[in-house]
């Protein structure tokens, strides 16, 4: 998976486990009550201030993530965020 800054959040945080730690990391809040926050990644960043230079790197950061978690071990035990489970209906 290659991740750009159009990708939606609900699909990074599908995508990419790590990718929810990293982002709340950067202050950039990405799941609230169990439901990921609407829109793109780029639009998430331009919310809370950042510029074209920190999400370049943000892009950059979140693909090595989601090398290094296809490249993992542990890629099985650790699954993925299902998005339906977060939010019971």
């Amino acid at each position: 998976m290659n991740i750009e800054k159009d990708i939606t959040i609900e699909e990074l945080v599908e995508r990419v486990t790590g990718s929810v730690k990293y982002l709340m990391n950067e202050g950039i809040k990405c799941i609230a009550c169990g439901e990921p926050i609407w829109g793109t990644l780029e639009e998430a960043a331009n919310e809370k201030g950042f510029n074209e230079n920190d999400i370049y790197r943000f892009v950059k950061e979140l693909n090595k993530i989601a090398i290094d978690e296809s490249n993992s071990p542990e890629k099985e035990l650790k699954g993925k965020i299902d998005i339906k489970k977060l939010n019971p209906e």
